[in-house]
């Protein structure tokens, strides 16, 4: 499933698009398109242009469109950024293992011949001209430690929530918040402004060198605690039974007996 780590990558394939003439848009499918964008819309904001940047903001990808628009491309779950026909990841964890052209929810052509496209089978990701990136929290990657103490604040949520709600914090999905609450040895359930100085240096420290060691290994899903994502698991740090629970509506592996 594609969080900040696999949106990075996209940002890297992203620029092989870079400074090539758009000669035409592929947007058929109306509900993929958001924010108000029609089809028509985009087809005057890129034929005829050029992508001049790849950006990224939490799990936001924008592409500058020479001085005139900003393309602000979502991946959902199951989303997938192809240029020319090859990928820059092959397979999601959770995706299907199928590749259907069919699952192409927006595309633009080159003049070159070459194509940019955005392939989603579950429809779970959108395209939108000129997103609001105001809307979304500092990015997970480079918040600091002060940043972090200001997404969490004084709040009652549960903390995994907090660092989820992508208004607060950009970029954090599920498998990289159990993993990097897993490492800091914070229960999920916890209140979000709960933790103390130690605890929240632990946290932001930790959460950056999840975010870095997962890059280098290649994605969200090859942390630590992947493999014992299943019922009946043990924590592969401590061997204890692993608790599943549902905390801010997602599905949540963690370990009672060194997370608190």
């Amino acid at each position: 499933m594609p969080e900040i780590l696999e949106v990075e990558t996209y940002r890297r394939t992203a620029a092989r698009a870079l400074a090539r003439e758009v000669v035409s848009v592929q947007a058929d499918d109306a509900w993929f398109l958001k924010g108000g964008t029609q089809r028509e819309e985009l087809a005057v904001s890129l034929v005829g242009r050029r992508f001049g940047a790849a950006r990224r903001r939490g799990k936001l990808l924008l592409l500058d469109v020479e001085a005139e628009a900003v393309l602000g491309l979502r991946f959902g779950m199951t989303g997938r950024l192809l240029v020319d026909g090859a990928a820059g990841i092959e397979r999601l964890e959770y995706s299907s293992d199928r590749d259907d052209p069919a699952w192409d929810r927006f595309g633009v052509t080159f003049a070159d011949g070459g194509t940019m496209v955005l392939r989603d089978p579950r429809r779970l990701g959108g395209v939108e001209l000129d997103p609001d990136v105001e809307r979304l929290g500092p990015d997970a990657w480079s918040i600091g430690l002060a940043g972090l103490r200001d997404v969490l604040g004084a709040s009652t949520a549960p903390l995994k929530a907090r660092l989820m709600d992508q208004g607060r914090l950009a970029g954090m999905g599920n498998l990289l918040t159990d993993e990097t609450l897993w490492r800091a040895a914070l229960s999920p359930e916890r209140e979000a402004g709960s933790l103390d100085t130690t605890e929240l240096r632990r946290l932001h420290r930790t959460l950056r060198r999840v975010l870095d060691d997962l890059a280098q290994r290649g994605g969200s899903h090859t942390g630590d605690l992947q493999a014992s994502r299943r019922p009946g698991a043990g924590c592969p740090r401590d061997g204890a039974p692993l608790a599943r629970s549902t905390v801010g509506g997602r599905t949540t592996y963690w370990c009672p007996a060194h997370q608190r």
